[in-house]
């Protein structure tokens, strides 16, 4: 019998693997999703003790309330998950104008962040944000990329080992990964997760207008040192800004009800 050649099993497993994994995201994007829920959530569980252990935990009770009374309004109008039990958030004390939300429902937020998430809306556009990238499961659709690019560049390298376009195959392939596959939430999740974000911070009751002035606000806290788009994780401060404006013409009247959280 004539072994089927290796380039064309390297197509087979790979295609095989994405279709078995086919999902879509809540906007209606396709996804590949090769690890369950549960295994997801409790490497986000393991990811966010160690960085309790690493980093300044803040204890100022105004600062947790009010980080807490923004993310409670959120996490409230989601529901129950069903891979994790609850929401827990932690506040930690650094410079960093930043925050994160990891699988099993695990939040961050750095004191920095609100020197430039101005009022309750703006920290409801941020935090929003960070969970539209939970419940759109985008760890796991970078991980399963990450896992589907490394078995197929090992199996390309076998593939085209002792050819001629081997080196011209793995350069190729190299670049593509590193600016296509494996960079930290892509363009695409990064816009989803805006888009995301500003329907659950506008049906919890915050002002989705505010989303805007808080990109503006990134932008003069980048002081323009923001990389071109292309290689660029995140979209432009100005693409956000745009994108926003467009999703919010088109926000349904959901809550009347405005939150009041203060620091």
């Amino acid at each position: 019998m004539k072994l089927q050649h290796p380039l064309f099993l390297t197509v087979l497993i790979a295609s095989s693997l994405t279709l078995t994994a086919c999902s879509s995201s809540p906007t209606g994007r396709q996804q590949v999703l090769l690890f369950s829920g549960n295994d997801m959530s409790q490497l986000g569980a393991q990811s966010f003790e160690e960085l309790k252990k690493q980093e300044k935990i803040n204890t100022d009770a105004k600062t947790n309330q009010y980080v807490q009374c923004v993310t409670s309004a959120i996490t409230t109008q989601l529901g129950p998950q069903p891979d994790f039990d609850q929401w827990e958030v932690v506040v930690f004390d650094s410079d960093q104008v930043n925050a994160f939300a990891l699988p099993g429902g695990k939040i961050g937020v750095y004191t920095g962040l609100l020197n430039v998430a101005k009022n309750q809306d703006q920290l409801a556009t941020v935090i929003g944000h960070e969970i539209g990238h939970v419940i759109a499961q985008h760890s796991n659709e970078r991980l399963s990329r990450s896992q589907l690019a490394n078995a197929g560049l090992e199996l390309t390298n076998i593939a085209m080992s002792g050819t001629q376009y081997q080196g011209v195959a793995m350069a190729g392939l190299g670049l593509g990964v590193q600016y296509g596959v494996l960079m930290p939430y892509g363009r695409a999740q990064e816009s989803e997760s805006d888009i995301i974000g500003l329907r659950l911070m506008a049906e919890s009751g915050f002002d989705p207008y505010q989303s805007v002035e808080l990109w503006k606000n990134m932008a003069k806290a980048s002081g323009g040192n923001q990389p071109p788009e292309l290689l660029s994780t995140h979209p432009s401060h100005a693409t956000r800004i745009d994108d926003l404006k467009a999703e919010i013409a088109q926000l349904p009247a959901t809550n009347t009800k405005r939150q009041s959280c203060t620091l």
